[in-house]
């Protein structure tokens, strides 16, 4: 699959949290996600796998009993079954891969 980067729309998923699916595959997910300052994904789990990097702005990402300030350029795993949070401390542009795909992102 070959997916033109301004071929999709971004999903609205919580106040300040857009979400778009990049392209995928029979076993992954890759996504781009637009978190605006001051935005907040609460504590929760999934079964899939989460593999990330931060493309611009600041966030704190709170997993497995750690938060981390998270800058541009750095990445993260969390395992599935894992509960995760996260806060936007500035605008913040970030690439996650889920496996398995994450089917209630796709169009």
């Amino acid at each position: 699959m070959f997916c033109k980067s301004n071929s999709k729309k971004y999903k609205d998923l919580l106040p300040g949290i857009g979400m778009k699916a990049v392209v995928y595959g029979e076993k992954t997910l890759m996504t781009e996600f637009l978190l605006k300052c001051g935005s907040v994904l609460p504590p929760h789990e999934h079964i899939h796998e989460q593999t990330g990097y931060l493309v611009s702005g600041k966030i704190l990402l709170t997993f497995e009993g750690e938060t981390y300030e998270v800058n541009p350029g750095d990445s993260w795993n969390i395992p599935g079954g894992v509960i995760h949070s996260a806060e936007a401390l500035e605008d913040s542009v970030a690439i996650e891969v889920f496996t398995p795909r994450r089917e209630e992102y796709l169009e």
